[in-house]
Parts: structure tokens; C-alpha cells; sequence
């Protein structure tokens, strides 16, 4: 990734971390990084329901631990590189770590200096983030997916089993469009929850309601919202799920426990469940429908539905060993992209080119408690991937979208919005 043609204007010639928070108040990482011409700053998003096979976020002594390393052993060996190697940055960090996943010196202290690397060089050429590190993107711009009725680990209190139940406006004609069918669905809900005498109890992480609601009834309200809004702007609007399955897996009684339903299923029994909803509410997408380990699952669901996406986070943690074992077994056909739970803007490219070449969907995504920056639409855009994840109120979800709203506005008649053919 990156330039062919390198310069003096990208050198490195000052690094700097520190103790910053992110949209839930913990505590991350962020890192500066300076050249001649231009400024990198990145902090690390973090999830809370996080796959078992991601980096580790952190070295054993924790953030303290982890600027410490930046401060005596990174920064020194980073100053004087070009940022606008990407690969070759990337390659350091690697290198300076020494284990397969992270654990020396943290997947999140990893992440925040790739990208704020990536951010330096871009601004020192006075180029866009995307532009910078791939030359091939051609404007076309992603769908944005969000979360508007929430629960799981994404909540606390009154909340429903499945962790993020999901809005697609696939009919959208630009970006803009879509970001506002998004929102009005979001405000519909709201509407609907009010009228059925369950009111919201407040909003989850990600900016989504929470109500007192059993999965179906979630599912009944989102899809009257969606035809409303359908109704209202005359474009196809679709609906998804990230069911989390695996923060419902019993690892020792093998079964999924759903609390307020009041369900416990069996591999089978979930894969029967989830079938069901797929036909009774025609989803478009689903993700994280069986635990982290059941590529199985994955497989046969994959096999027995049409017109839906499958999708892996928790299964494939952006890891592209793990998606060759799945790719094998044709276990989905959609992967989540994120950038921090592999450790690096490389990293992440690496699975996601292999990922498009098996004709798997890449869907680009946030965390759960990120950061108030833009690069996530950029990287949306350098990744190739047709689907953006990021939510679709509060601040840090909404940076993302109006960066993309921009780089619409800044396209103009070369922007397009991305089309998704299953």
C-alpha cells in the first residue's frame, strides 16, 4: 500500500503517544506522527465483545506499558522512514513485536501508529487518505449499514438478546441518500416503540435504542419502520442482524442461551432458528449467526439461503490465516473488516483483497467504542468494500459519515455508490 515514488516531504521526523478515551470513556492510545509537509493523528477504537483470535490489544503492563515502547524503542527506529511506506512501517511493527498476534507490543499501539502513519503521508502529499493508499480506488463509495435497536454487550439493562439489529438502504442512489434513509429510520423507531407502549430506555453503545423487546417484536418494529421510511423516500431499504452468537454460547453446556426469549438451542436448533428468521423477515444480512469456532455453521447456512450476506466478524477477526480455513470450507460470504483486531492498515488490506478474490462482500467496520476521526471512510474506500459499518448517530459514528458526505461532494460526478450483486 502506499506510494511507489517516495519523497523527502513524507520522512518521519517526530513520534508521539499518549492516554486519550474513546466514546465510551476508556481509556486508548493515540499517537502523532510529523513530517516536513504534513501531521498523522490516530487513537485506537476497542470492542467490548471482542473475537478470541484477535491481537491482543495491549502488552502485559497495559497502555502505560505500551507508550513506554513507543516512547523509548518505536519512536527512534520510526523517525527517519518514509510514512508514506506503508508497508514498510507496518513491517516494523512486526518486526519490533516478535509474536504472531501482538502481545509484546499491542495490537491497539500497532494500530494507531499505522494509521496515523498513513494520515501523515496523505496530508504531507495534500491528497486524500484513500488516494494515498490505493491508487485503484475509483470513487466508488460504500453503503452504510448501522445498528438501530440494540442489546447484547452493547447494553445493559432492558435489552434484547441479539446485539445489533440493522438498517441497509441498498435502493439508495448516492451516499447521502442513504445516510439519511439510515437516520429516519433510526427516528421512526423511535415512533414505533413509543406507539406500542415500550418506549426506549435510552441508547447503547453504538448510538442504537434500547427497549424491552423480544427478538421477534425488535424484528415486527424494524421492519414497519423500514417500510415506512421505504414508503417515504421511494428506495428499497433492507434489514440485518449481528446476532453476537457467540456471547450467547454456553462453551460448557454447548448451547446458545437466550435470556429474555427464553431459548437455549443447540448448533442445530440455532441453525433452524436463524433460517427462520432470514425467511420470515427477509434478511439481507446477517452476522455472527453461530459462535467463533462453528465454521461448520457458517457453511451450511451459507449453502441453504439466497440473497442473504453471511457474514463472519468474530469468525475471521480480520485474520487472513483464519479466512483461508473459512474461504476452504466455504463458511459465509461476507467477512467484517477491522483494522484493529489484526493490527495493522496492511494487515487489514492483505485479508481483504484475498477476501474480495474469493468473491466474499467486505464490510468495513467501526467498533463499539470508537474514536470521534474520519479514516475509517477512507479505509472503507482503499479496502474496496461495498458496505461501511458504522453506526448511524453520535459523534463518532457520525464523523465517519459526513467524511464520506464530503468526499461525495468533493468526487462530484465521479462518485458512485456501491451495488451489491449476491
Amino acid at each position: 500500500m502506499g506510494a511507489n515514488h517516495l519523497s523527502t516531504s513524507t520522512v518521519i521526523r517526530h513520534v508521539k503517544a499518549w492516554k486519550a478515551f474513546d466514546s465510551r470513556g476508556t481509556p486508548t492510545i493515540e499517537v502523532i506522527i510529523k513530517t516536513p509537509e504534513g501531521i498523522g493523528r490516530a487513537a485506537a477504537p476497542s470492542g467490548v465483545s471482542r473475537g478470541r483470535w484477535e491481537v491482543e490489544s495491549y502488552p502485559s503492563g497495559g497502555i502505560d506499558e505500551a507508550l513506554k515502547i513507543v516512547e523509548n524503542t518505536l519512536a527512534p527506529k520510526l523517525t527517519g522512514l518514509q510514512a508514506e511506506d506503508q508497508t514498510a512501517i507496518d513491517s516494523l511493527l512486526h518486526e519490533v513485536d516478535g509474536s504472531p498476534n501482538f502481545t509484546n507490543i499491542g495490537g491497539n499501539t500497532a494500530y494507531a501508529i499505522s494509521a496515523a502513519a498513513a494520515l501523515a503521508a496523505a496530508d504531507s502529499k495534500k491528497i486524500p487518505l484513500f488516494e494515498h493508499l490505493s491508487r485503484s480506488a475509483r470513487g466508488e463509495l460504500p453503503l452504510p449499514i448501522g445498528n438501530v435497536i440494540g442489546g447484547g454487550r452493547h447494553a445493559r439493562v432492558g435489552k434484547t438478546d441479539v446485539q445489533e439489529f440493522l438498517v441497509l438502504p441498498t435502493g439508495a442512489r448516492i451516499f447521502s441518500e442513504a445516510a439519511v434513509a439510515n437516520a429516519n429510520v433510526h427516528s421512526e423507531i423511535a415512533t414505533l416503540l413509543e406507539a406500542k407502549g415500550k418506549p426506549s430506555v435510552g441508547k447503547g453503545d453504538e448510538g442504537a435504542w434500547i427497549a424491552d423487546l423480544m427478538t421477534e417484536e425488535a424484528f415486527e418494529i424494524l421492519s414497519r419502520a423500514c417500510e415506512n421510511i421505504s414508503d417515504l423516500m421511494g428506495i428499497e431499504i433492507r434489514i440485518g442482524v449481528d446476532i453476537a452468537a457467540s456471547t450467547l454460547w454456553d462453551e460448557k453446556q454447548h448451547l446458545y442461551v437466550y435470556n429474555k426469549d427464553e431459548k437455549r438451542l443447540n448448533e442445530g436448533g440455532q441453525l433452524d432458528h436463524v433460517q427462520s428468521l432470514i425467511d420470515r423477515y427477509g434478511l439481507f444480512y446477517i452476522e455472527d449467526p453461530f459462535h467463533e469456532g462453528s465454521f461448520q455453521s457458517f457453511a451450511e447456512l451459507t449453502k441453504a439461503v439466497r440473497d442473504t450476506l453471511v457474514c463472519g466478524d468474530d469468525l475471521f477477526v480480520t485474520n487472513s490465516v483464519r479466512f483461508e480455513k473459512g474461504k476452504k470450507m466455504k463458511a459465509g460470504n461476507a467477512i467484517v473488516i477491522k483494522p484493529n483486531q489484526v493490527g495493522t492498515i496492511s494487515d487489514a488490506y492483505e485479508t481483504a483483497v484475498a477476501a474480495k478474490q474469493a468473491g466474499y462482500i467486505t464490510v468495513t467496520s467501526h467498533r463499539s467504542g470508537d474514536t470521534p476521526a474520519p479514516e475509517l471512510a477512507h479505509l472503507a474506500i482503499a479496502y474496496g468494500s461495498p458496505i461501511i459499518k458504522t453506526g448511524v448517530v453520535g459523534g463518532e459514528r457520525v464523523a465517519k459519515i459526513n467524511e464520506l458526505v464530503k468526499i461525495e461532494k468533493d468526487l462530484g460526478e465521479r462518485a458512485k455508490l456501491a451495488r451489491i450483486n449476491l
